[in-house]
């Protein structure tokens, strides 16, 4: 098969599932992972897909924000290894702020009935942690619908009455020169002023958000550590030039 029919296939199976494996383009194709990867790496530069750990996805547009449902199959072993990574760094008495998302949701039941405080924005975080006898404050605010995140500015005000040990925050866009960002301008006010009242901040985000940007910005780099899977030495020397990168195995 020639190379622009290759490409085109490729273009076309992302379109239709929204991400393709590598190992399944090489038995699709009948062709070697070297070609495949050279395919996919042309193709980003391009700037007709992304490539991921495995494979490659399509590109998100910046102001677009998947549901929680679409986010909660996205990369579920990653977020899991990423969520037990982070548990493990809470002691006990810690006060900690746990952002809205599905990586942030997968560390409850790392922390079960620990002698901690948590203070969240996310209503399905604070149903969960309130059945893990988790001493539990719930921000007011208004309800994001595709997300059940509360934002806006009273989420601001009543987060603005504490203080945290521990930041533990999601994001859709990291990237090395343009740092953290989110597509909801109001959601990325909520979590700068997070991290700015925390010790420490952790950005949890599975190797689909590296080198994303997303509309709003909500910091630089060096203001979280970043925990992550599957990221090559090359990108990960690129981010550890500007902030802590930590990277789990799934």
């Amino acid at each position: 098969m020639l190379t622009p029919e290759r490409h085109q296939y490729i273009i076309e199976k992302i379109k239709q599932d929204g991400f393709v494996k590598i190992q399944r383009l090489v038995k699709d194709l009948n062709t070697s992972e070297s070609t495949i990867r050279r395919d996919l790496s042309q193709l980003e530069d391009m700037h007709l897909l992304k490539r991921v750990h495995g494979g490659a996805e399509s590109v998100k547009k910046r102001g677009q924000e998947p549901t929680i449902s679409e986010k909660s199959m996205s990369h579920p072993l990653e977020k899991k290894a990423i969520a037990k990574y982070a548990a493990s760094l809470i002691e006990d008495g810690d006060c900690i702020y746990l952002d809205a998302g599905t990586t942030t949701l997968e560390m409850i039941p790392y922390i079960q009935e620990r002698m901690i405080t948590v203070v969240t924005n996310g209503i399905q975080q604070a149903a969960a942690l309130k059945d893990s006898d988790i001493v539990t404050y719930l921000i007011g605010g208004r309800i994001k619908k595709s997300t059940n995140a509360l934002i806006g500015s009273q989420a601001i005000e009543n987060l603005s009455h504490y203080r945290f040990d521990k930041c533990f925050l999601g994001m859709n866009g990291i990237h090395p020169e343009w740092g953290y960002s989110t597509p909801d301008p109001e959601e990325a006010i909520l979590k700068r002023s997070a991290m700015d009242l925390g010790k420490e901040s952790f950005v949890l985000a599975d190797s689909s958000k590296l080198g994303e940007t997303s509309f709003s910005k909500v910091a630089m780099l060096n203001q979280a550590t970043i925990i992550t899977t599957g990221i090559d030495s090359d990108k990960e020397a690129k981010y550890k030039m500007k902030t802590t990168i930590k990277v789990v195995k799934p």
